[in-house]
């Protein structure tokens, strides 16, 4: 039973920093990450509370709280997959949807009193609250459609929230055998991390498998090197309860550390390189991009291009632009397989190299961005014809972050410092997001055309 639960454990803690590690900023992948290493930690206390008898009442109240983090943590998922705008109303109506949600089930949790059975009200209402929220916010995902996330996809992953969501409160309870519940929740957490990721990288036109599967050999070898001696122990020491107690959580807790170290060794390194070279910044800064290279490469696709329909083309698009001052980000971009990349490294004598790529996006990027500025009006202007250039220019090429929390003009040449003047009191963020949108499947559709003469030819 031990190994099992390790098992699930390494999965789920496993797929929740992978996640986390490929944009903590994204708000579906840091829930989903949430949602993923609490599940971790409510399988590793559930195994505890097994072998440790002198607690088990303590524990078993303890995990019934826990278990609510991952069921509020997966409904925010959803409800953030099925928002239609950024508009502060919007926000503020999810906000106070996923607090009331939380506030249902932690009040479920306290009238449970603890995680063991026998079944009582408290556990119901528990389980009505996450079946009904998650089964509702997947409609609400189905209607709007807001992301660019399949149909199939929304169905499979609320589905996966709705089994694993509930499924940590029955294994507990009993109400199904506990090795064939930790079984296939072991397989619904392995299909709902690679639901999420591959949602992410269809999102940022990235491939996935190579990068999923390395991180997940890596992860693996770790968990059988360091959980496997603490396995062999618990089989020797069946018989001692103390004993097989610390041995129990010496093996979570492990799996836990090694799988951290795993994981995160990108951002780990960047903090040790702060520590140890922190008189040199430029070396710091070359071994960061070496380091972000190295972690895009295997996010590239071998033909990216192919069979990419407009709609996706423009997507791939507004992306790049948004990663425009970030060449790892670039790096990964499908549009570096570009024809007019390759016509622009043979005319200059470049090698044909990751970087080098990049770079030349970047340089494509910021010649189609420039051909959005109308002719012989100056240096900036605010009438129509100015938005989709001022929109796209300014907050990615100059790197004007008006909305941006305690931004100030400090340190914007006066052309740069008129157009924050401008973004922050007459245009609305959704406004400017709509315009870069606009301005982006502009650009696409020039590059998609230059691909189609260089096919042509």
């Amino acid at each position: 039973m031990a190994a099992l639960s390790a098992v699930v454990f390494t999965l789920s803690g496993w797929l929740g920093l992978y996640l986390l590690a490929r944009d903590p900023r994204k708000p579906v992948l840091a829930l989903a990450a949430a949602g993923l290493c609490g599940f971790a930690l409510v399988v590793a206390l559930d195994a505890v509370r097994s072998v440790d008898a002198p607690h088990l009442a303590l524990l078993g109240r303890l995990e019934i709280y826990l278990v609510a983090v991952p069921s509020v943590a997966w409904f925010a998922v959803l409800i953030e997959l099925s928002r239609p705008g950024d508009h502060w109303r919007v926000r503020t109506g999810e906000l106070l949807l996923i607090g009331g949600v939380a506030a249902l089930t932690l009040f479920g949790a306290m009238m449970a009193g603890t995680v063991e059975g026998p079944l009582r009200p408290g556990h119901v209402l528990m389980m009505a609250v996450i079946s009904v929220s998650t089964l509702g916010a997947m409609l609400a995902a189905l209607r709007r459609r807001a992301q660019p996330t399949p149909v199939a996809g929304v169905v499979v992953m609320a589905t996966l929230f709705f089994a694993l969501a509930n499924a940590i409160l029955i294994i507990p309870l009993g109400l199904v055998p506990s090795r064939l519940a930790l079984a296939s929740t072991g397989f619904d957490v392995l299909a709902l991390g690679v639901a999420v990721a591959l949602w992410d990288a269809f999102d940022e036109g990235q491939a996935l498998r190579a990068d999923m599967l390395r991180s997940f050999v890596g992860s693996s070898a770790v968990a059988v090197l360091f959980g496997g001696q603490a396995l062999i122990g618990l089989a020797v020491t069946r018989h001692e309860p103390t004993t097989q107690t610390v041995l129990t959580v010496l093996m979570f807790s492990t799996l836990a550390i090694a799988i951290t170290v795993q994981v995160l060794a990108d951002p780990l390194a960047g903090v040790l390189d702060r520590l140890a070279f922190s008189r040199s910044p430029s070396l710091r800064a070359d071994r960061a991009a070496l380091r972000h290279t190295g972690a895009a490469l295997p996010l590239r696709s071998a033909d990216p291009l192919v069979d990419v329909d407009d709609d996706t083309f423009a997507r791939l698009t507004r992306r790049a632009l948004g990663h425009y001052a970030d060449l790892t980000k670039l790096v990964a971009s499908p549009l570096t397989a570009l024809p007019v990349i390759d016509e622009r490294l043979a005319a200059r004598g470049a090698p044909d190299q990751p970087l080098e790529r990049a770079n030349e996006l970047k340089a494509v990027l910021a010649d189609g961005i420039a051909r959005l500025k109308p002719r012989n009006a100056g240096d900036f202007g605010t009438t129509e014809e100015w938005r989709y250039y001022n929109a796209l220019y300014f907050p990615y090429v100059v790197g004007v972050r008006a909305y941006a929390q305690n931004a100030t003009a400090a340190g914007l040449d006066p052309t740069a410092r008129q157009a924050w003047q401008w973004l922050v009191t007459e245009v609305p963020q959704r406004s400017l997001h709509n315009w870069q949108n606009a301005a982006a499947r502009l650009i696409a559709a020039d590059l998609r055309e230059r691909v189609s003469l260089a096919r042509r030819g």
